[in-house]
């Protein structure tokens, strides 16, 4: 069995966010961590690859610097990463990001591609739904749980209050909610086995049934008009009422006029 995740480095949104001038995130500039669905995600694939010995390859797309999260997927357990990256990919939307990766990914075997939902610098929930539709595959998304059986895998997926049982032949698309599982942490040994293996890179050229006209900025239809970090709120009204009766009507009043009741 051989599984693809896809994963990707985003912001620490704890440490704030940049923009450049064009609107897009000034990812060199960031602090960075694995998007928690992927680690998710990840993890579902260790979890497989530890009940049936699969290989489990690690696959993101960004900066050089993205070689980071590869070597902690590594350290985690995968088997192998590769990152793709090149200037003429950066300030992808989703879907010259979706057919960026799709290119890569008709480079390699595989039985089953796992993504995150969504990421937490862009929460689309798009990419992992696009990849499999530009390879034509099966997709189950907003994974819970994960089950293999014979050439098929049976996925619980979240479903607002409840939850479906769905079931799909391999090969297929998953994406997992952070929920899934809780992640295993790195060890010592992972990590030096980690950099010792070698991470392959690939660029444009490496990129199969993909046209110029689909990826990066100039090939993503979704334009941003406008961004900005955390939004400040006032300082808002302040009022002592005499009594808690006077407190209640007062807020009663607030609710009716903000057509909340």
């Amino acid at each position: 069995m051989k599984i693809v995740v896809c994963i990707k480095q985003v912001p620490d949104t704890k440490g704030g966010v940049q923009f450049n001038p064009d609107g897009t995130l000034n990812r060199a500039a960031m602090l960075t961590i694995m998007n928690p669905d992927d680690k998710a995600g990840l993890e579902a694939a260790l979890r497989l690859k530890d009940e049936f010995g699969a290989e489990v390859t690690a696959l993101t797309m960004g900066l050089p610097k993205a070689e980071e999260v590869l070597r902690e997927a590594m350290a985690m357990g995968a088997d192998n990463g590769i990152l793709v990256t090149d200037r003429v990919l950066g300030g992808a939307d989703t879907w010259a990001t979706s057919t960026t990766i799709a290119g890569a990914l008709r480079n390699i075997d595989y039985d089953i591609i796992i993504t995150g939902r969504q990421a937490i610098d862009g929460d689309t929930a798009q990419v992992g739904p696009q990849i499999a539709e530009h390879l034509g595959l099966p997709v189950i998304s907003y994974a819970e749980d994960i089950k293999v059986e014979g050439d098929s895998v049976i996925v619980k997926r979240q479903f607002d209050d409840r939850y479906h049982m769905l079931k799909a032949k391999m090969p297929c698309a998953i994406t997992a909610l952070s929920e899934l599982n809780e992640p295993r942490y790195m060890t010592p040994g992972g990590i030096f086995d980690a950099y010792k293996k070698e991470i392959t890179v690939w660029g444009r050229a490496d990129l199969k049934d993909v046209d110029d006209s689909n990826i990066g900025l100039n090939g993503s239809p979704t334009k941003i008009a406008k961004a900005s970090d955390k939004v400040r709120k006032g300082a808002g009204e302040t009022v002592t009422p005499d009594s808690p009766k006077e407190a209640a009507e007062y807020i009663l009043n607030k609710l009716v006029e903000k057509h909340i009741i």
